[in-house]
């Protein structure tokens, strides 16, 4: 009678055990499942999470119309590059980053291209006594495609002996706007004259040196 009143006491005791380890190990997945749901909460409120704005068209308005526009709508600005088109407005927006109509996060920053109110200056290198191909290559790398070639009289064929803008010579350093029309002024290599005229010339000259 005793040993099966304490074999049912062990039972009983194990039985307690394995519930509280179960109640345990439930306890410990709600506190694990509720300090996740507290993360996500606090990540949608530190992320604006479901809080987006549609990025509005300022392309085409001048500068500070645009900031405004785009700073009352929440949203940052910043001017970012300018480039040169005589067919558009100088100082209006030409391009923006992100593009219209992006859906992005209040206070994004918002990157703007405006037409300059001038063209872009820049200063030039020699061009003298390098290859008209070699003088081109230089002028495109600085913005400059409008350029055209000269001949000249030159013992050296296809070199560069100077280049003009608004018919000033162009020296070292020259500051002009990459809308420039340059002229290159190209040795033409002085082609030799053909052997059919070099006797009757010869001829003309000894019979003079004669005469006197």
């Amino acid at each position: 009678m005793n040993t099966q009143n304490n074999d049912s006491g062990r039972g009983q005791s194990k039985g307690r055990k394995w519930a509280l380890i179960v109640l345990n190990f439930l306890l410990i997945c709600c506190a694990g499942i509720f300090l996740i749901w507290l993360m996500l909460q606090w990540l949608n409120i530190w992320t604006d999470h479901g809080d987006e704005l549609q990025v509005p068209d300022v392309k085409g308005v001048y500068f500070d119309d645009a900031r405004s526009r785009l700073e009352n709508a929440g949203l940052g600005v910043e001017l970012s590059d300018s480039v040169y088109d005589s067919s558009l407005r100088p100082g209006a927006v030409v391009d923006q980053n992100p593009k219209v109509g992006t859906h992005v996060k209040p206070g994004r920053t918002i990157y703007l291209t405006i037409n300059a109110f001038s063209p872009k200056m820049v200063s030039l290198p020699s061009l003298n006594d390098i290859s008209a191909r070699q003088a081109r290559s230089i002028l495109e790398g600085l913005g400059i495609t409008d350029v055209s070639e000269e001949i000249v009289i030159s013992e050296y064929a296809n070199l560069v002996l100077g280049a003009r803008y608004n018919g000033r010579q162009l020296n070292a350093g020259a500051r002009v706007p990459v809308t420039a029309h340059i002229i290159l002024e190209v040795g033409d290599g002085m082609p030799e004259l053909p052997d059919s005229i070099a006797p009757a010339d010869t001829i003309a000259i000894s019979s003079q040196v004669s005469f006197f």
